[in-house]
């Protein structure tokens, strides 16, 4: 995830509202999809299949949701409270909430945040499971002098203050492992060994981690055998092409394939979305990488 979106907005919303724009949606694929409107390719059914919201913020998210229904897509993420009745009307989950945060940097690492975030997020778990959601992002926050110990022990007091809440409630918190190489200088949660500790200490199933392949492969590596050891701990996974956060196709370093069979024989029952940033000459294009993306996955 990243905090800001990508605002190309303005063509798109002229073209994609109108009868081109449906035309567009409507062509997608080609003969992977059905001629009448609105249905949905078949998948395998082993994957649950969601994309990033901020990702695609190209299309509106009304196109969006069409565009997610035709790939056999059930869910957006990162979705906040403003927009879920837009998945609502489109019969699409939110795979993971967002809008409780403070920001990236400003998390439950740091106890100076505490206040706030403890205020905010009793909210937002009501207000997600109200919805008939479940998954709610957080983040540990840069550790700006601290000791991963220190960053441990704050991050565990803090999110102990919400977690009887969000069992109550059926929501799980899941924080997302960050690089600090190349995107997230500072970042705490930067490896998925300080996230299973947080999760050792918590003990609960209301928090989890989202385990983003593209950030841990640029901290670690060696993303199979951590998935297979630790899916115990994994909530919800993310997707991009390293290097560059791209498509997930043969110009990068990871088997794609590969990895979703390993979360898969997990047992995982959770969404894997794509987050990968389309790096195509148009939007048809972008869109059609999206498909593939999806193909690719679905194992």
């Amino acid at each position: 995830m990243m905090r800001h979106s990508i605002d190309r907005r303005g063509l798109l919303r002229q073209t994609l509202t109108g009868a081109a724009g449906l035309s567009l949606l409507g062509g997608l694929g080609g003969p992977a999809f059905a001629a009448e409107a609105g249905a949905s390719r078949r998948l395998e059914g082993n994957i649950r299949h969601a994309v990033a919201r901020w990702t695609f913020d190209f299309l509106p998210l009304e196109s969006l949701c069409r565009v997610a229904g035709r790939l056999g897509m059930s869910a957006i993420d990162l979705v906040g409270p403003e927009e879920w009745p837009v998945l609502k009307r489109h019969g699409l989950d939110c795979s993971m909430c967002n809008g409780a945060e403070l920001s990236l940097e400003e998390g439950w690492g740091d106890d100076r945040y505490h206040a706030a975030l403890v205020e905010r997020y009793l909210q937002h778990i009501d207000r997600v499971s109200a919805a008939g959601y479940t998954n709610l992002i957080c983040f540990s926050g840069n550790a700006r002098g601290m000791s991963p110990e220190q960053g441990l022990d704050n991050a565990e007091a803090g999110l102990k203050r919400i977690l009887e809440r969000a069992e109550q409630k059926g929501v799980v918190l899941q924080m997302e492992l960050f690089n600090s190489k190349v995107d997230h200088p500072d970042y705490l949660c930067d490896n998925s060994a300080w996230g299973i500790e947080l999760c050792r200490r918590l003990d609960s199933p209301s928090f989890k981690l989202l385990y983003d392949i593209y950030h841990m492969q640029i901290s670690e590596g060696d993303v199979i055998r951590t998935i297979r050891e630790n899916h115990q701990y994994f909530g919800h996974y993310h997707t991009a092409g390293v290097p560059g956060r791209h498509e997930i196709d043969d110009s990068q370093e990871l088997n794609y394939p590969a990895i979703c069979r390993a979360i898969r024989d997990t047992g995982f029952q959770g969404y894997v979305a794509q987050e990968f940033l389309p790096d195509r000459e148009n939007d048809q294009a972008k869109i059609e990488s999206l498909e593939a993306a999806v193909r690719l996955c679905d194992v």
